[in-house]
């Protein structure tokens, strides 16, 4: 470990003690090393005992820092794992960070373009446009055609400083493991693993801008999304163009009402396009948080939502999206055994499960939800409530479907925020009903059939050989087993044979011995035990080897 290293590891130590972070743990939970260890620092109290534990953690990771910041964020969309009192202390986390010198700023893009800015761009602003934990924006227009664009590009050095905060979150996630227990709620470490995965991809621009890509092909033709264009030839691992867009962000409810958008619509809209994204391309955004989020200035009263930011993006397989919207309509229809059931079927919970126990524990959880209005009834929070639930009959840990939470609280969150009456069921039922049609039936494997004729005309050639190689294998196979059979039989009829030539050898050995034993005459005696050994070598002789058939 670096000096650098140490020096930062003593400063997450301080800032942890100063807020009090080492009361949250039980007492009975902490071995008499961690204690000893917690002495060693003597000089560093609890600062804010006045304050509630959700609250300190969240005041400790904004004066980490950036990566703290951020990892607090994504903590915030656990609520499998934290209470709600906690979750909520955590979303309210913001990532303002100070800009970097745009000297810097130049020197970086101008080794990423491998040029200076002045040869591919006019106008370049000193002045960032925005500021974030893991890179900085800045306006320019395109030499080329004068298009108005963004460059965003990493921070100097960021991929080292989240390796080296990484690896301390890891240590002490493991720490914390140890102290917690193996069956402990929280599961630090699969949670610094979750956000590894997730900030590490942040890092790479180039993904963002690929992804970003396939999202705009996705809705090209749509009213309801726009994906800003990527200059592809110019994006690279820490530099990024694209194009500049000019909108409303979706948080500013004031000035979307002042220009008359139609709300209804937008928060509607935002439903259809979370399962557009999910059910239909199976690429859904999954960093929708409002900073993130823009929406349109032209007709206001056909507004469409704006997306940025594509660095984060989720997948499901196949029968991840059939048990989900099972599960949904399931929920609907209150029918909970058909829940337990999805989850045994999927993989998530073990084929062990008691189902009737999995049924009960499922109703007693989303029962009471069918007392508030429809338009109350949040889809995120059953989903949260079903995993939640899930976790105690030892769920297995689907990251993609902590993705796909954290993205419905995120558009339900917004969607409500813009118009509260908005009612999910209304909006998502019967998308979720016209797609399971869409699963089964002869139009499908019409479908299915379509996508692979291609394929099977390609084969067909080789099929008549591949039938005869086949037949003629079953047919040597059946002659082997003949073969295998007569060979089986005849070292049954020699064993049996053989053993009958030991068995009465013995019993006239035993006879022989006997009538000597008794005075009888001689030959008899002697005769009967002669014969016995006689038959004795002749059933040890006729014995089968013991070979293999």
């Amino acid at each position: 470990m670096t000096v650098k290293s140490i020096r930062r590891a003593y400063h997450v130590i301080r800032t942890a003690l100063h807020y009090g972070l080492d009361d949250l743990i039980p007492s009975k939970l902490t071995p008499w090393y961690f204690k000893l260890l917690r002495y060693c620092f003597f000089w560093l109290r609890n600062q804010h005992k006045d304050k509630v534990g959700g609250e300190r953690l969240k005041l400790a990771m904004q004066e980490l820092g950036p990566v703290y910041i951020k990892f607090g964020q994504m903590l915030s969309t656990r609520r499998d794992l934290l209470s709600d009192e906690w979750a909520e202390e955590l979303a309210m986390l913001q990532d303002r960070v100070p800009p970097f010198d745009s000297a810097i700023a130049r020197a970086s893009i101008e080794k990423e373009l491998n040029a200076p800015i002045d040869c591919y761009f006019d106008d370049f602003d000193d002045t960032p446009l925005a500021s974030a934990s893991i890179s900085q924006v800045h306006t320019a227009t395109l030499k080329s055609n004068g298009a108005a664009v963004v460059l965003k590009v990493l921070r100097p050095d960021v991929e080292n400083k989240v390796s080296a905060d990484l690896q301390l979150m890891s240590q002490a996630a493991n720490v914390l493991e140890t102290l917690l227990g193996t069956n402990n709620r929280l599961r630090p470490a699969e949670v610094v693993e979750d956000y590894r995965t997730t900030i590490e991809g942040e890092l790479n621009l180039k993904l963002e801008a690929l992804n970003a890509i396939k999202l705009r092909n996705n809705f090209i033709d749509s009213n309801a999304l726009y994906i800003p264009y990527m200059y592809e030839e110019l994006c690279f691992t820490r530099l990024i163009v694209m194009e500049r867009i000019d909108g409303i962000p979706v948080s500013d409810k004031v000035a979307l009402e002042a220009q008359g958008t139609n709300l209804k619509l937008l928060a509607e809209r935002g439903v259809e396009l979370f399962f557009t994204q999910v059910f239909r391309d199976n690429f859904f955004h999954a960093d929708m948080h409002p900073g993130n989020v823009f929406v349109s200035r032209e007709h206001p009263n056909d507004p469409f939502y704006i997306g940025l930011d594509c660095g984060i993006m989720g997948t499901l397989t196949e029968e991840d999206k059939r048990y989900l919207a099972e599960n949904f309509l399931a929920f609907f229809n209150r029918d909970y055994r058909r829940i337990a059931q999805l989850y045994i079927e999927s993989g998530w919970v073990s084929p062990d499960t008691d189902v009737a126990a999995f049924e009960q524990a499922v109703k007693v959880v989303c029962e009471p939800m069918f007392n508030k209005p429809l338009d109350e009834i949040s889809f995120g929070h059953v989903l949260l409530e079903l995993f939640r639930t899930a976790r105690r009959f030892d769920m297995v840990v689907q990251p993609q479907l902590v993705l796909l939470e954290k993205t419905l609280l995120y558009i339900e969150g917004l969607g409500r925020q813009l118009y509260p009456q908005l009612d999910l069921w209304q909006t998502a039922k019967p998308f979720l009903e016209q797609w399971m049609s869409e699963q089964v039936g002869p139009k499908v494997m019409t479908a299915k059939v379509k996508q692979k004729l291609p394929y099977w005309a390609e084969q067909l050639p080789e099929l008549p050989e591949l039938i005869y190689d086949n037949l003629k294998m079953g047919r040597d196979l059946s002659k082997n087993q003949n073969k295998l059979l007569d060979r089986y039989l005849k070292h049954q009829q020699k064993a049996h044979k053989s053993n009958y030539l030991l068995i009465t050898s013995a019993v006239l050995v035993i006879c022989g011995t006997i009538l000597l034993n008794q005075d009888a005459t001689l030959w008899p005696s002697y005769g009967s035990i002669g014969i016995g050994i006689t038959l004795w070598m002749l059933g040890w002789r006729s014995r089968p080897k013991n070979r293999k058939l």
